[in-house]
């Protein structure tokens, strides 16, 4: 049997990858931010569409992955030391990558709530403006 598809070589390039895409995401949250700040709804869903192909790119990678979270790390034989530590090293920065991604992700969702209810209180106040001047115009 062929133990190819579960060698560290290829799970080392998978973690590099994740972290890659990853880093990916986090720009694209950063500018997110800034697109939700500037109210350019335009152009923020534009972005949308860039981080939903970096969202299924994440996903395929994560399938790829999935036959190594069976393997005991311990009993997965490395080339070099230095290779363990760097695929780890890549392992921390996608979990820290990650974290940071989801707290922007919620930031950004209180920020569109935020948004949300003061544009539902602009138009709240606007019809009743519209119901008085209609009122007095009978």
């Amino acid at each position: 049997m062929n133990s190819e598809p579960l060698s560290t070589d290829r799970l080392a390039k998978l973690v590099c990858q994740k972290r890659q895409v990853l880093q990916q995401l986090r720009q694209v949250a950063v500018r997110q931010g800034e697109l939700i700040g500037q109210e350019d709804v335009s152009t923020l869903l534009k972005l949308l569409a860039t981080k939903q192909a970096l969202l299924s790119g994440l996903q395929k990678l994560e399938r790829a992955l999935e036959p190594f979270r069976g393997q005991d790390p311990e009993d997965r034989p490395w080339p070099t030391p230095a290779d363990r530590a760097a695929c780890a090293a890549d392992a921390a920065d996608c979990a820290r990558l990650l974290e940071e991604v989801i707290q922007l992700e919620r930031e950004h969702e209180r920020q569109m709530v935020a948004q949300r209810d003061r544009v539902a209180g602009q138009l709240r106040i606007a019809h009743s403006a519209h119901q008085a001047a209609g009122a007095y115009s009978q």
